[in-house]
């Protein structure tokens, strides 16, 4: 045999293994490096979508949404590489595919289901689906100032049109029973429309009884002096002190936080950039202050993941569902907290001057704490806010069994809101377009907040068992035993669960809404007497 002909049965060989054909060792970290390239690009989607929220020129939208279209074409094409078939079938079919660990086992469970879903979307429907996001979330914005649907309503039709086409498809892959179960499982994996109606139902109902018992006790408090003005460069401040004590570096050398301003708070990142955004009203202190501790939930839990985990797919959170029971928790356990008033009222007091020299403990406990019906989600008080979301879901389900059109929405919309929290809406800004995430595409999206709260309540719960006097720390400023437990109980996992099974190791508990409901009677009773 010549060098020559030696030489081109080794190549031979070599390109045989790259082709999917090495032992499983080699298959899984050629697997794990597609899908790390992916998850890297995606982190670049991300911050391209903060930078539209937050910093992009008003003439930027049509470049930008030729951006993001690209953007999800690549994601798309990295997600369905044919090598990456042929690597999960390799793996998946080695006879020690079960000597891999439960962490490598789940990644390839990951990998295969983006794989199996991505490959049945035609990239020309993803490409379209994010050009039109782009141009629908402007629209938006655009309405939303005019306070006319009318104006919204065609992109939207157009979006949610491309959203059916998509769940009609991830459908059959999923094996889910209805398209809206498809677009859920997105958002919250293992759990369907017909499993969240009746916890839903009965936290209406429990949550609506909670709302007259609140309504008929001793008069309101007074909250006026929460509209008492406080410049921004002064939110600014209180932000990032607020941030500091939840343990969001957003100012060290070694940050990797920032808080900036947008329409609508939230949140983006990975690992070592995880950014948080919120806004500032002169007249409305609150809104800042819940939305810094809200959105610094979301931060803590990114930045918690197991760092070994990095660019793996088990190394991000478990679910949407998951995320909002840590910035609930957050926001309004800790946040609402008399123990975290005592604590905070103070800085606050030295950081506004004079504004609230004279308000006491027990009137700001009181004030954060009013329970008061309103139009708009994202200002609602904690006992009423599930019912905001519970309203979203039934128009959504509604919307994908095609029982609602979306020219019927404003009607829809105001109706459920007279219906369920006796208020009249006003107008389009303050009713059906108050949301970014419909103008996002996300449907599907709004049980998880809902969701979030009743984790949060059996968190809460089993923390409590294992640390009743978490409140003290609190009280004295430190939070450091409360990020503890639930680094431990929930961050620490990742994606290594799917929700009901983290729900179940986390509290022993399958998912209820009963704990959540004697956190609430339990604590509003006090605030109320009754």
């Amino acid at each position: 045999m010549g060098a020559a002909t030696a030489e081109l049965i080794t190549k031979g060989l070599r390109n045989t293994e790259d082709r999917g054909m090495g032992d499983l060792s080699s298959n899984y970290e050629r697997l794990m490096a597609k899908s790390r390239d992916s998850i890297v690009l995606q982190t670049v989607e991300g911050l391209v979508e903060w930078d539209m929220q937050t910093k992009m020129p008003p003439r930027g939208i049509g470049l930008r949404s030729q951006q993001l279209s690209l953007l999800g074409q690549m994601v798309h094409r990295m997600l369905t590489d044919p090598e990456v078939g042929s690597l999960l079938e390799a793996v998946l079919a080695d006879p020690d595919f079960l000597s891999l660990s439960e962490v490598q086992r789940r990644n390839v469970y990951l990998i295969k289901k983006a794989y199996d879903e991505e490959k049945k979307l035609p990239e020309e429907l993803v490409a379209e689906t994010a050009r039109q996001r782009a141009i629908a979330l402007d629209v938006w914005k655009k309405a939303k100032a005019s306070k006319d649907f009318s104006i919204f309503k065609p992109e939207l039709e157009k979006l949610f049109d491309l959203r059916r086409r998509a769940a009609e498809i991830l459908m059959e892959v999923k094996g889910t029973p209805t398209p809206y179960d498809a677009l859920l499982d997105i958002f919250e994996p293992k759990m369907a429309a017909h499993q969240i109606s009746p916890v839903f139902e009965r936290l209406r109902s429990g949550l609506m009884r909670l709302v007259e018992a609140c309504g008929r006790s001793q008069p309101q408090s007074d909250d006026s002096f929460l509209r008492r003005r406080v410049p921004v460069e002064a939110q600014r401040l209180i932000a990032k002190s607020i941030a500091d004590f939840i343990g969001y570096q957003t100012g060290s050398p070694d940050a990797a936080g920032r808080i900036d301003e947008t329409e609508h708070p939230f949140t983006v990142g990975y690992y070592d950039d995880v950014r948080i955004t919120t806004h500032y009203y002169e007249e409305n202190l609150a809104s800042s202050i819940f939305s810094v501790l809200h959105e610094g939930g979301h931060a803590m839990y990114e930045l918690s993941l197991p760092r070994e985990w990095m660019y793996q797919p088990v190394g991000a959170a478990c679910s949407y569902g998951f995320h909002e029971s840590q910035s609930r928790f957050i926001e309004n356990v800790v946040g609402r907290s008399r123990e975290f008033w005592a604590y905070y009222l103070p800085q606050l007091k030295g950081l506004v001057g004079q504004t609230l020299s004279d308000v006491e403990l027990d009137s700001f406990v009181a004030a954060v704490n009013r329970v008061q019906p309103s139009k708009i989600r994202v200002e609602a008080d904690e006992v009423t806010y599930c019912l905001h979301v519970i309203i979203r879901f039934e128009i959504e389900r509604d919307l994908f069994a095609g029982r609602v059109r979306i020219s019927e929405l404003p009607e829809v919309w105001n109706q459920k809101y007279s219906d369920y929290l006796g208020v009249k809406v006003e107008d389009d800004a303050e009713g059906l377009m108050q949301d970014t995430h419909w103008a996002s595409g996300y449907f599907g999206y709004f049980p998880s907040y809902a969701l979030g709260n009743i984790y949060s309540g059996q968190i809460l719960r089993a923390m409590e068992r294992e640390m009743p006097d978490w409140r003290a720390d609190v009280e004295r400023g430190d939070l450091r035993r409360v990020r503890g437990w639930l680094h431990d109980h929930v961050h620490a996992y990742g994606n290594l669960y799917d929700p009901p099974v983290l729900l179940e190791k986390a509290t022993g508990e399958k998912p209820s809404a009963e704990p959540y409901m004697d956190y609430l009677w339990g604590k509003y009773s006090k605030i109320y007497g009754f």
